[in-house]
């Protein structure tokens, strides 16, 4: 059971570790810390690093020349060491510095991959709701032209909410930028820059347009189609107002803005500009306030909002209709009047009929002919009930021929007849005429045979001119989609567009392209997509295909899902995906032992490491990480304190509820033995008590038995233990023999131990003392005359010795005492100072003897060199050989050292045996 807990904790600890793992990706109080302290340090390194260019200063270029070659190159060696040193560390520092900068703008300029804290978001959003709720407290304003505002803004705050349709990316803080003027859809720069240039491109290829490069054709929005100029194709990257190029980033401002006032005009205009701080999207309706009336301009003027400034004050209208009898009867409204809805008997425009018709369109015409008299008496009106006088009859006058060549004046009775001349009208066909006389009705089919190409002019036929010439050859050219041929017989070479569906898979990954089959790149996915929470309470809408890569919102709702343990109700936690977290609530089980309630957290639900899983069967497998399962466990046991006595009955202890039961406390026994004198050193032990015995601390039969000798003190002196076994009361005298050594310590004596401890001073003198004489020496060098003494020596030494005077020659005997207390000294006489005398003169006339030979043999060296120096001037003269004469002292040195030497040796023993 303890192991299966023990599993449990690790498996809780390392599951806790995984779970922590991500959010610490997120580290930028780390990254600042670090960039800053690095930065520091180089600074201060390269302060104290060696001269650039390897330059020396003056002490160290004197110290340098004055070196032996072996230290300039030394110094040299070191330098270019430095040297390297130096710039290894300044490769380093540049390579920390970027790597911090990098971190820095990947922690700034984060997307999807970076989520606000729910404070943050919430604080966000109150931010957000009250620089806008000003805009609707005062006189009706419209909140629903705000939504649309606040969606950009919040889109603008909201890490990864912003995507751009061409590629489906996340637009980052960081990256340049371009905002559609009618749909205010954001895309990155390069990507509508690209848009822009193949858009034009398509339009005006030679394929579709002969005027290649000589118009202006227009790009569209990729979401909204609003068209564009090729001058407003962007090229530079400005904030939302477009007044700052470039706007430097700051992460206390909306992404992209420049944090000026937007000052835009308002649409619809108005003549107000925009309050608000540069901002992404529409700009919010007019916040000024005017005084304006209402339409039917019967209310008084009030004070309204600029962007509300049109009301009504729901009275009738009251104004007069196109009718011209009865009255608008609609509440105030703006605009024209409604046509008058009330209806009447009005006579047609001719006034033969009479109907009942909407008062709102007096004029009507009925379906009868005029049928009037024209001025020419003899034809009436053909027209159909019409306004005014019917006109003249339309045969009176002039009149032509059939063919229009010839005039006629007739009576309006007459027909005009033919001329006789050819017709010479244009047939159908366009090219020939007719060769008829002059004639009434329609001209005849043109039969004349002519050479005929086809439309496509491919081949050619001798047929009828008013038959059309149609090939069977198919058109193979590709249409403007540049994928399918036109396929058309006889094509004459404009061929119609693509009429296929593109079917393309678009960026989105989800829908196919419904456009008719078109060149280039299809247009973003217009669908958007609902992501949700687990419960569907929460939702954020994001463009088609982002679905994948947007985390799901945080739901403020509280997880809806059942206990999937025994207790009723789980922990309150927020909707979430996957399983609930372990449930913590304490386990209330009630232990079936003891019947107390199980304190520890619940665990239903444990997670415990799978064993006897598949072993690698060598290095080349790789090893597989730890499965954990989720398992119950039983209970823990029981840990309520119950207080227990030991069985020594030491100490009263609270024990573990599953431990109970007689226990030791791992104490010594203690109790008292027979003896007397020791305590049971047996652990906490079981003990039985005698009824008839009082006394709580006496050993039982349990407590050990004393198995140990007398420990008891000793009489001072006594070196003996006590030959009895550990007993009460007070131990015999010792009888055993004591060896000790007399007071000079050469002879050893033997007494009884009870004499020696019980004996005063003068009896242990006594005792010691071996009756011979003192063997030590006193401090004159003679041995002491007393017998075996305690203490110092006395000195009081009679024997005599003998001085000498300083040379020895003069000897006397006195006592030894004497000659120790008075300093008694010889001092030389007359006979042994001329002896010395004696001695001093010998010793110089040896001395300078020795130096009349120095001289000497220096003077003969001489004269031989030079002998030498004239020999070599002359070839054939000889060498001259000096002969040097050697003096008695010389030949006869050897000799006389010993006899001097016996001489005064003799001298001097004569001298000494001479005074004794």
């Amino acid at each position: 059971m303890e192991a299966s807990w023990r599993q449990v904790a690790s498996g809780r600890g390392r599951a806790r570790g995984r779970a922590t793992a991500a959010p610490s990706s997120g580290n930028g109080v780390h990254l600042r810390g670090a960039g800053g302290g690095r930065e520091k340090g180089s600074v201060g390194a390269a302060g104290l690093g060696p001269i650039p260019g390897g330059a020396a200063t003056p002490a160290a270029a004197g110290s340098s020349a004055r070196r032996s070659p072996a230290g300039s190159e030394a110094l040299q060696t070191s330098l270019a060491s430095e040297l390297m040193s130096q710039k290894k560390f300044e490769e380093i520092k540049k390579a920390n510095q970027a790597a911090a900068k990098k971190l820095v703008e990947e922690h700034l300029n984060s997307s999807s991959e970076e989520e606000g804290d729910e404070d943050f978001e919430g604080k966000r959003g109150k931010i957000v709701a009250n620089t806008f709720i000003t805009y609707t407290t005062q006189t009706d304003g419209d909140v629903r032209e705000l939504e649309r505002t606040k969606q950009y803004v919040n889109e603008a705050f909201q890490a990864g909410a912003m995507t751009c349709l061409i590629c489906i990316a996340s637009v980052k803080r960081n990256q340049a930028v371009w905002s559609c003027s009618g749909c205010f859809c954001i895309f990155h720069m390069p990507c509508i820059q690209k848009w822009a240039k193949d858009s034009q491109f398509l339009v005006s290829s030679p394929l579709t347009d002969d005027d290649f490069g000589k118009r202006d054709y227009p790009w569209p929005c990729p979401k909204c189609r609003f068209e564009y100029k090729r001058s407003d194709t962007p090229s530079r990257y400005y904030c939302y107002c477009g007044k700052v190029e470039d706007p430097p980033l700051d992460p206390w401002l909306v992404p992209h803005s420049c944090g000026q006032v937007c000052e835009r005009d308002f649409k619809p205009p108005c003549g107000h500009k925009c309050l608000l701080l540069c901002h992404p999207g529409p700009c919010p309706p007019c916040p000024k306030m005017v005084t304006t009336t209402c339409y039917c301009k019967k209310a008084k003027p009030i004070p309204r909002r600029c962007s509300a400034k049109e009301w009504s004050c729901h009275l009738p209208c009251g104004r007069k209709l196109l009718c011209g009898q009865h009255k608008c009867e609609n509440p105030c409204h703006a605009g024209s009047c409604p046509p008058c809805p009330r209806v009447s008997r009005q006579k047609c425009v001719c006034g033969k009929q009479v109907a009942e018709r909407s008062c709102a369109s007096p004029l009507w015409h009925c379906d009868q002919v005029c049928g009037k008299t024209l001025p020419c008496g003899n034809h009436t009106c053909e027209q159909v009930c019409h306004v005014g006088a019917c006109g003249e009859c339309p045969r009176s006058g002039k009149r032509f021929c059939p063919c229009q060549k010839s005039k006629f004046s007739l009576p309006c009775t007459e027909d005009v007849p033919t001329c006789g001349d050819s017709c010479d009208k244009v047939l159908e066909c366009g090219i020939h005429r007719c060769s008829q006389r002059c004639h009434r009705g329609p001209c005849e089919t043109c039969r004349q045979e002519v050479e005929k190409h086809c439309r496509c002019g491919k081949h050619t036929k001798r047929m009828p001119c008013h038959k059309p010439y149609l090939c069977e050859t198919k058109c193979v050219k590709l249409r403007d989609c540049q994928k399918h041929q036109c396929r058309r017989k006889c094509c004459p070479g404009n061929c119609p567009p693509c009429d296929q569906n593109c079917g393309r898979t678009l960026g989105c990954r989800n829908h196919k392209c419904p456009s008719v089959c078109h060149r280039g790149s299809c247009y973003p996915c217009p669908e958007t997509v609902g992501v949700k929470c687990n419960c569907g309470n929460t939702k954020v809408t994001v463009p088609c295909g982002r679905e994948r890569t947007t985390r799901p919102p945080k739901c403020k709702e509280q997880c809806s899902r059942p206990p999937t343990c025994h207790h009723t109700s789980q922990e309150k936690h927020r909707c979430h995906f996957g399983s609930c977290p372990p449930c913590h609530q304490p386990c209330r089980k009630v232990l079936e032992k003891c019947g107390h309630l199980c304190p520890a957290p619940c665990h239903d639900q444990a997670l415990i490491k799978q064993t006897g899983r598949h072993q690698p069967s060598g290095p080349w497998e790789q090893p597989s990480e730890p499965a954990f399962i989720q398992t119950a466990l039983p209970c823990p046991p029981c840990q309520v304190p119950i207080p227990m006595e030991c069985l020594g009955k030491h100490e009263v202890s609270p024990l573990p509820c599953h431990t109970v039961g007689p226990y030791s406390c791992r104490r010594v026994c203690g109790r008292t033995l027979d003896c007397q004198n020791h305590t049971c050193m047996k652990e906490c032990h079981k003990v039985t008590e005698i009824d008839s015995c009082t006394d709580k601390n006496k050993a039982g039969p349990e407590c050990l038995q004393c198995e140990e000798g007398c420990s008891k003190s000793r009489p001072p002196g006594c070196p003996h233990p006590c030959v009895l076994p550990c007993h009460p009361g007070e131990c015999p005298p010792c009888v055993q023999m004591l060896r000790v050594k007399c007071h000079c310590k050469i002879t050893s004596l033997y007494v009884e131990c009870r004499k020696i401890t019980t004996a005063d001073v003068n009896e242990k003198n006594l005792l010691s003392c071996c009756k011979n004489q003192c063997p030590k020496e006193l401090p004159c060098g003679h041995r002491c005359k007393e017998m075996c003494h305690p203490g110092e020596c006395p000195f009081n030494c009679n024997q005599k010795v003998k001085l000498r005077c300083p040379c020895k020659r003069i000897k006397k005997e006195l006592q030894c005492n004497k000659v120790r207390e008075n300093q008694i000294s010889i001092e030389c006489d007359i006979t042994c100072k001329e002896m010395k005398r004696k001695a001093s003169e010998i010793k110089e006339a040896e001395a300078k003897a020795a130096l009349e030979e120095e001289k000497r043999r220096q003077q003969a060296e001489l004269e031989a060199f030079e002998n030498r120096l004239k020999g070599r001037r002359k070839k054939n003269r000889k060498r001259d050989e000096v002969a040097v004469e050697l003096t008695l002292w010389q030949k006869y040195k050897y000799y006389l050292f010993p006899v001097c030497a016996v001489v005064v040796l003799v001298f001097a023993w004569y001298i000494a045996h001479g005074v004794d």
